[in-house]
């Protein structure tokens, strides 16, 4: 094997990365010039719009040799990157550089070097004879919840594909990951009544109100830890929940009328997350009956802001053994990070997450990958395509 990238893929990276898809910012440039590289080869394309028709999913499949689009392989990665603001970087985020062995650039690990790699081997993919079908799924906004990827899914549902199993290329080392906790991301907004605060019987103290949600929150965190249950395959092996912004108060010297928290809880498998968000949710329609009994006046408002579900892939299922028959490394343990994979497994597609880079480096400033990871990755895909190859 190669010790260095082919020039095919790094310039595929410089391409991908040189779009600045940062969440907040379209990602239809990237989409468009992935559709015309699938539209040079005479490969079929479709896009998913989000409402404001801005950014968009895209879902290819290249058909095995006898026209046949059904079962098949799945190749998902999101298209969107995180902020660079506020970061400290040694070079230009959005152009590649490697040093010492190691290519740096937003998205290099987080996870256009995936996306690229694929990007490479099209016309390898388009040549060959395949037995079965590969469908192309590339996201918008995984970074702020895997919103894209519920519409996209859904139209590989609708399409009828059934693809007989999926791999999704977050960074993992190349490691084959067939599992990972559900994230699930509340904001709550306690509207007290402002008094001047040597007027306290007048007022309803929302932080108060939110820091008796908090206590439950960190109560529900020990009982977690203490009691379970567990999956020992997680570093830290229950779930867990965490209030991780707060904000409220006007003045030293008045009661706070408006209290915002944000917390998140993340569940491994043997926890249904929807009766945890219903116990979360008692717990501030609790506050709340309190509250009112002061003043009528005061109110508590709970909202889902994001729900990505777990994923929990049997060892035994056939998409495991693929993945590590194609050179990824089989490991017995899931991730810490959520990803788009919980979403095709809940729509019965048996899916894991193997992709380059390390998910340390993910996020971060002077992110990278290093360079023999994208060598892996490149004979990943190759492996892929004479696995499914006549």
């Amino acid at each position: 094997m190669s010790h260095a990238p082919s020039e095919a893929t790094m310039a595929e990276i410089a391409k991908l990365i040189g779009f600045d898809t940062t969440s907040r910012d379209s990602n239809l440039p990237l989409i468009d010039y992935v559709v015309g590289r699938l539209d040079a080869l005479g490969i079929d394309s479709s896009l998913v719009h989000n409402a404001e028709g801005n950014k968009a999913n895209l879902l290819a499949t290249i058909p095995a040799a006898d026209g046949t689009r059904n079962g098949g392989i799945v190749l998902s990665g999101h298209t969107d990157v995180v902020p660079v603001d506020g970061q400290t970087w040694s070079s230009d985020p959005f152009v590649p550089e490697i040093r010492d062995g190691k290519l740096y650039a937003r998205g290099t690990c987080d996870m256009k070097t995936f996306v690229a790699v694929i990007m490479a081997k099209l016309e390898s993919i388009a040549r060959a004879k395949l037995d079965e079908p590969i469908h192309l799924a590339f996201s918008y906004d995984e970074e702020v919840g895997c919103i894209g990827a519920v519409d996209l899914v859904a139209a590989i549902t609708e399409a009828g594909l059934k693809p007989r199993g999926c791999i999704v290329g977050e960074p993992t080392s190349m490691r084959v990951v067939r599992g990972h906790k559900s994230v699930n991301v509340i904001r709550v907004d306690f509207h007290g009544v402002a008094a001047h605060s040597s007027l306290t019987t007048q007022g309803v103290n929302a932080i108060s109100a939110a820091a008796e949600f908090t206590a439950f929150v960190d109560s529900a965190a020990r009982d977690f830890a203490q009691d379970g249950p567990f999956d020992d395959a997680f570093i830290v092996p229950h779930t867990t929940t965490t209030v991780n912004q707060i904000e409220g108060g006007i003045a030293v010297n008045t009661i706070p009328a408006v209290c915002t928290l944000h917390f998140e809880f993340r569940s491994i498998a043997d926890d249904d997350p929807i009766e945890l968000i219903e116990r979360f949710r008692l717990e501030a329609k609790r506050i709340e009956t309190a509250m009112q009994e002061r003043n009528p006046e005061a109110h508590v408002e709970f909202e889902v802001l994001a729900k990505t579900p777990g994923l929990d892939t049997p060892e035994e299922a056939g998409i495991v053994a693929l993945a590590a028959q194609l050179g990824g490394t089989a490991s017995p343990d899931k991730a810490t990070y959520g990803t788009e994979a919980g979403l095709f497994f809940n729509a019965g597609i048996p899916t894991v997450v193997c992709g380059p880079g390390d998910i340390a480096q993910a996020h971060a400033p002077d992110e990278f990958i290093a360079l023999d990871q994208i060598v892996q990755c490149e004979a990943f895909i190759d492996n892929l395509i004479v696995a499914l190859s006549a």
